[in-house]
C-alpha cells in the first residue's frame, strides 16, 4: 500500500499558502509571488500550489476572497443588541482589528495597482460588498430609533467605509502615531461620524463607551 504525504493532508495548506503569498505581495511586490518562493515558505512542492489554485492570478483572486471571508467572519461575530449606534460603533472596531490582524490579506484586497500584473478585475473588487450587510442592517436599526436622520442607509454605509477605509490604511502605513495615536484618531473620527448622522453628541458617546466595553 502507497503511503500518502502528510503534506498532502494538511487542511491548512490553502491557507498558509494564501497567507503567505499575501504576504510576499504586501511586503515585496508582485515580482516576489512566485511558486517556488511560496512552496518554501510553507513547507511544501510547487506542484501543491497549481493543484490547489491552478496559477498564480487564481491564487491572487484566493486571497482577496479569504480577506473577505474574514472580515465578514470578525464582523457577523459583533451581533445586534438594543443599542443599535454602540452595534455601528462595534462594527466599525471589527473592520479596524480584522485588518490589523490580517494586514497583508487587506492590503491585497484593496491593493490596486500595487499588484502589478496581478491587478484585481472588477468582479473581484465587487465581490467583498456582501461585508456591507451587517452594517447596513446597523444603521437601518439606528434610522428606525431615531438616532440617525432617515436616509438611504447603504450610502451612509458607504461614507463611513470610506472614511474608516482611509484611517486604516494610515495606521498600517504607520502614519498615526504622533501626536495622536490611531486608537484616538479612530475615537474622534468615529464619533464624527456618529454625530453627522444624525446622533446627538452625549448619546454618540455613550454608545461608544458600550461597544468598547463589549470589545474589552
Amino acid at each position: 500500500m502507497s503511503s500518502v504525504s502528510p503534506r498532502q493532508l494538511d487542511p491548512k495548506l490553502s491557507a498558509n499558502l494564501i497567507e503567505a503569498g499575501a504576504k510576499l505581495l504586501a511586503e515585496e511586490g508582485p515580482t516576489a509571488l512566485s511558486t517556488r518562493r511560496l512552496a518554501a515558505a510553507v513547507g511544501t512542492s510547487t506542484m501543491a500550489v497549481y493543484t490547489r489554485f491552478g496559477g498564480k492570478q487564481d491564487l491572487v483572486r484566493a486571497m482577496v476572497r479569504e480577506g473577505f471571508r474574514l472580515l465578514d467572519q470578525r464582523m457577523g461575530e459583533v451581533g445586534e443588541t438594543a443599542d443599535p449606534v454602540a452595534d455601528v460603533v462595534a462594527l466599525g472596531l471589527a473592520y479596524r482589528h480584522n485588518a490589523l490582524e490580517h494586514r497583508h490579506l487587506y492590503e491585497v484586497m484593496f491593493g490596486g495597482s500595487g499588484l502589478g500584473g496581478f491587478a484585481l478585475s472588477d468582479e473581484d473588487r465587487q465581490h467583498g460588498r456582501y461585508t456591507l450587510t451587517p452594517v447596513v442592517a446597523a444603521i437601518e436599526r439606528c434610522m428606525a430609533a431615531g438616532r440617525f436622520r432617515a436616509g438611504d442607509a447603504l450610502l451612509v454605509a458607504h461614507q463611513m467605509w470610506i472614511a474608516l477605509h482611509g484611517l486604516v490604511a494610515l495606521e498600517l502605513g504607520g502614519y498615526l502615531i504622533e501626536p495622536y495615536d490611531a486608537g484616538a484618531v479612530f475615537d474622534a473620527q468615529v464619533c464624527a461620524m456618529v454625530v453627522g448622522a444624525g446622533d446627538s453628541v452625549d448619546d454618540a458617546m455613550m454608545s461608544m463607551k458600550r461597544a468598547r466595553e463589549r470589545r474589552d
